[in-house]
């Protein structure tokens, strides 16, 4: 059995985006009875938050972006640069916690002191591009969590896997250009899903070319589909590549009973999707991977798909 983390806070909870908002804290309260469920928590690492250092943040985002978000929430705004990002007095030092408590998983990872994590954050981050929040994301975790392993650890070579069942165009346009980091993405396109980036000729820019590579699934597909578009597109990509490791950008969106796709995975299919993740890690990264947290909004599907993502970790 693995020594694996679990970063969930309930300060996390505290980010208030309204009462129909789909990024509601339940999704953590479900996600964490899964796994309490399942008589996992024993077999943990738990992991509270502690605040990130604003000077990871601005790796990523630019100091304007960060002061404009920070002095919005402190005016009392209500909404912050979309319809979809509400905020309230508390949603940057959240959003704070949120990549304060990633920074310190993967700290640990880093340090051996754990062999991979899954961390159960909001608000979620892969459509927050360098200078605008965008799609329930403020701060683009897995991208900070990506700088911070290679300023801090002098890691050349990151690996990210985002399957949430939207593109993150913000992953992707802040490492578009950028040879040491791999961006894969496999998510639905065209139809309504957001934001409609995402499409196979985006495959990076300048010496960034070929380290950005998406997989479009078009609308009703399903496990059948994600199976064939990963075996044809990220494996090889990634046994070339070679990721030192692997951060994944976990959507459990795609399930056939969440509304806000029209995907059809299965909940055997999301455990596909992991376990051949993990196997690369295990091939390519010394087992070295981070699991965080972005969409999934079906609160009865949520606790089993985030119960079989962290047995597949312990398992591995």
């Amino acid at each position: 059995m693995k020594r694996t983390g679990f970063l969930w806070d309930k300060r996390y909870l505290l980010h208030d985006t309204g009462p129909y908002h789909p990024e509601s804290p339940k999704r953590l309260q479900a996600i964490y009875q899964g796994i309490e469920a399942g008589n996992l928590l024993p077999h943990l690492r738990l992991i509270q938050a502690s605040r990130a250092d604003l000077n990871w943040i601005q790796q990523v985002h630019s100091k304007k972006y960060i002061q404009r978000f920070e002095e919005a929430c402190r005016s009392g705004q209500t909404i912050f640069d979309s319809l979809d990002n509400p905020i309230g007095p508390v949603t940057f030092e959240i959003a704070l916690l949120a990549v304060g408590g990633i920074l310190d998983t993967t700290r640990l990872v880093m340090e051996g002191q754990i062999d991979n994590a899954f961390c159960a954050v909001r608000p979620p981050g892969h459509h927050a591009e360098k200078n605008r929040a965008m799609g329930f994301c403020y701060f683009n975790n897995v991208a900070i969590a990506a700088r911070y392993i290679q300023n801090q650890w002098d890691v050349h070579k990151v690996g990210i896997v985002d399957f949430d069942v939207h593109h993150g165009n913000g992953t992707q346009h802040i490492f578009e250009e950028d040879p040491s980091v791999f961006y894969y993405s496999i998510h639905q396109h065209p139809s309504f899903a957001y934001p409609g980036t995402g499409r196979e000729f985006e495959k990076g820019i300048g010496a960034g070319y070929g380290f950005t590579l998406n997989s479009p699934v078009l609308p009703g597909q399903g496990d059948a589909d994600y199976h064939r578009l990963m075996e044809r597109d990220l494996f090889p990509a990634f046994k070339t590549f070679k990721p030192e490791v692997i951060l994944v950008s976990v959507g459990f969106d795609g399930h056939v009973d969440d509304d806000m796709s029209d995907i059809q995975l299965s909940t055997s299919g999301f455990s596909w999707i992991q376990s051949k993740i993990v196997e690369m890690a295990e091939s390519y990264s010394k087992g070295r991977l981070i699991s965080i947290l972005e969409g999934g909004y079906s609160l009865e599907r949520l606790p089993d798909l985030a119960k079989n993502h962290v047995e597949i970790l312990l398992n591995s």
